[in-house]
């Protein structure tokens, strides 16, 4: 038991903000008849968040882990929507269609295999307020919690590492950037066109860098959610000693 309390302890030095933080544990952990400190609450939710980073890039960051997932797989934008409506006036535009998304798709689960450092870093950055609050919130309440206090800085750390998997040729030996652009300027060409003009079709210019990093980041989010919500209501899922001791609390209520 010692011992799994000092690989706990140990691992949670990484995550605290301060050494009282840790001291405040370290007097409390192991002694089921001292109530849990606030200290705690937040060391336990911020564990929480790590794991669940950790299984959600797991999940995401594997060949179809975004392409065999309806909650988050990426279809065309929005503003690519006058390309479906005119598919049958592109040469191969059916092919060129699902080259896209498969080449968006596999960039996202390129991308996030970077995921982690930056996730732990947001993670050990984040001040809980009011942790008890949190942890006796709903089931996504610490996701939530870190999703409105990080995203701007997830989003920015993020986007150069979306970027770079774009480039990569990741289908069909082409890059998503590539098979993007032969997809767009197929039918950009087609709006350019009498036919096009006569039909009021409009070019389409879409940021892909932005797009594919905002679904990715949206992914991951409902990915950690999910698996807080597991540490929520399986026990089986707490695997350290600080999730037994925070998120045991719940089963008492």
């Amino acid at each position: 038991m010692k011992k799994l309390i000092l690989i706990t302890l140990a691992s949670l030095a990484l995550s605290l903000s301060s050494c009282n933080e840790l001291l405040q544990i370290a007097n409390t952990m192991g002694n089921p008849d001292i109530p849990v400190s606030e200290a705690e609450n937040a060391a336990g939710l911020k564990s929480s968040l790590d794991v669940g980073i950790e299984n959600a890039v797991n999940i995401l960051g594997i060949e179809n882990g975004f392409m065999n997932d309806v909650l988050v797989k990426i279809l065309l934008p929005a503003e690519a929507k006058p390309i479906i409506d005119n598919i049958r006036l592109i040469p191969g535009g059916e092919e060129l269609v699902n080259r896209a998304i498969l080449s968006l798709n596999r960039t996202a689960e390129d991308a996030v295999k970077e995921a982690t450092p930056i996730f732990k870093h947001a993670i050990t950055s984040i001040t809980f307020k009011d942790a008890a609050g949190i942890l006796f919130g709903g089931d996504y309440a610490a996701t939530s919690y870190l999703k409105e206090k990080t995203s701007a800085d997830l989003l920015a750390a993020f986007a150069p590492k979306v970027k770079n998997s774009l480039g990569k040729p990741l289908v069909a030996n082409l890059s998503t950037t590539q098979s993007w652009n032969a997809l767009t300027s197929a039918f950009n060409k087609v709006a350019a066109s009498p036919v096009g003009i006569y039909g009021g079709m409009k070019p389409v210019n879409v940021n892909l860098e932005e797009y594919v990093t905002q679904k990715a980041l949206d992914a991951l989010f409902l990915k950690v959610g999910e698996e807080e919500k597991k540490i929520r209501e399986n026990p089986v899922a707490r695997i350290t000693a600080i999730l037994k001791r925070v998120f045991g609390q719940l089963d008492k209520k």
